[in-house]
């Protein structure tokens, strides 16, 4: 019988993923998977080009997959590195994260023994959205 939590399914989904990841440059793999209001995942690993700017981050990639499949409403977001530190959604991706999910997302972060938690909207307040650019 499998006694792990739905959350560590999600960060572990989020591990495995990291395999995938595309990182010449800077060896610092990371993998995100995103659940669904109606518990389907989609995962994402970081892929890293040569100018960088070009580069995705695994969140915008499992978002991107989502969004694509036409899913809207997320529950929960796990992001992993391969060095179990703890890692955030940077900045950009708290933005393209908001785009799509409501501030009491869940996000959690992985640390390895044990898993942070957070909201979007205690990791981006005030954002830019919708209704603040009319």
């Amino acid at each position: 019988m499998d006694d792990r939590s739905p959350v560590d399914d999600l960060v572990e989904s989020a591990r495995e993923i990291q395999d995938r990841a595309h990182v010449p440059y800077s060896g610092y793999r990371v993998g995100a998977a995103l659940e669904t209001a109606d518990g389907e995942v989609f995962v994402g690993c970081n892929l890293e080009n040569a100018n960088f700017s070009n580069s995705l981050h695994a969140e915008e990639v499992a978002i991107a997959e989502a969004v694509k499949e036409g899913h809207r409403d997320f529950s929960r977001i796990a992001v992993s590195s391969d060095r179990r530190d703890g890692v955030t959604p940077c900045g950009m991706c708290r933005q393209t994260l908001t785009e799509f999910c409501d501030p009491d997302l869940l996000v959690l972060c992985d640390e390895g023994d044990s898993v942070s938690e957070y909201t979007l909207g205690e990791l981006l307040p005030d954002t830019i959205t919708e209704a603040t650019l009319e």
